[in-house]
């Protein structure tokens, strides 16, 4: 047997070739679990066996079956109709929050590296302001003063995360802006929005795209922490963590219906990880 078959870098950097891209199996296994739980909030409600009030069993807490696959909650409804129908909420409250976060962030980024000056001192001030507040705290105090209406908690996320974004858009930019071909498109006369939409913003946008899985990730864990607090979505709809805190008696009894909802949560977020870690590069880069 050839020994270069069983060498560890060998095996490591096993990977799928695909239209010129080297694509590593564990990416492909992080998109496979990420689009299932996005189709999931698109098409859950369609999919869910029960409505998400509806009680269809005689006893709370009752254990997985072929009737109940995820078994039953504290009131006897069906946890694997609930997990599906609070897939819209987790997942689309998520992106939601996340894509105005990455569009805002990265739009007044741009526009502090180009700037400069007062502009770039009065954006990067009040990013750092916002920054230096947590998260949680940040969070708790604008949903006890506003609500926690959905539009309430998705502009929250967006506001808590919009800065760090543009901070990380303003390096990219002010990076990109001192190399030579920018100079070169300023010497030939190019205006600031040609050097910004043509030059700057196609080489830094696969940095953007990757802050925004971050920040996904980030707002899937705030908004479960805040509902399992009682403070995001409320009742009759509810996400992932609002279903832990409902059925957080049932720990006790080993139930299902707390274990697979944070399973749920887990999966979402390891899988987005795993796309991140292990993003497609060019068959020249190696």
């Amino acid at each position: 047997m050839n020994a270069s078959a069983l060498s560890p870098h060998r095996v490591t950097r096993k990977r799928l070739v695909l239209l010129g891209w080297k694509i590593s199996w564990i990416w492909v296994l992080g998109v496979l679990v990420v689009g299932f739980w996005l189709l999931m909030a698109v098409f859950g409600n369609m999919l869910s066996p029960y409505g998400n009030g509806q009680i269809v069993a005689r006893d709370s807490f009752a254990p997985m079956s072929a009737a109940f696959p995820f078994g039953t909650d504290y009131l006897g409804r069906d946890m694997f109709s609930r997990i599906l129908l609070a897939a819209r909420y987790t997942v689309g409250m998520s992106v939601a929050a996340a894509l105005i976060s990455s569009l805002v962030g990265a739009t007044l980024g741009i526009l502090a590296a180009v700037s400069g000056g007062v502009v770039d001192a009065v954006l990067s001030r009040i990013a750092d302001a916002i920054i230096a507040v947590p998260n949680t705290m940040f969070a708790l105090v604008v949903v006890a003063a506003l609500g926690s209406s959905i539009p309430v908690l998705v502009l929250t996320m967006a506001a808590m995360y919009a800065p760090g974004t543009l901070r990380i858009t303003r390096a990219l930019a002010l990076n990109v802006s001192k190399l030579d071909f920018v100079q070169v498109a300023r010497a030939r006369g190019e205006g600031t929005l040609y050097i910004v939409w043509r030059e700057i913003l196609p080489n830094i946008v696969l940095p953007i795209m990757t802050d925004f899985g971050l920040r996904f990730v980030f707002i899937v864990l705030v908004l479960s922490g805040l509902s399992f607090l009682g403070f995001g979505v409320q009742p009759p709809a509810a996400d992932w963590g609002a279903l832990v805190r409902e059925n957080i008696l049932g720990l006790s009894f080993g139930a299902p219906a707390v274990i697979f909802p944070a399973i749920a949560i887990a999966t979402l977020t390891i899988g987005m990880n795993l796309v991140l870690d292990n993003l497609p590069t060019r068959l020249h880069e190696d």
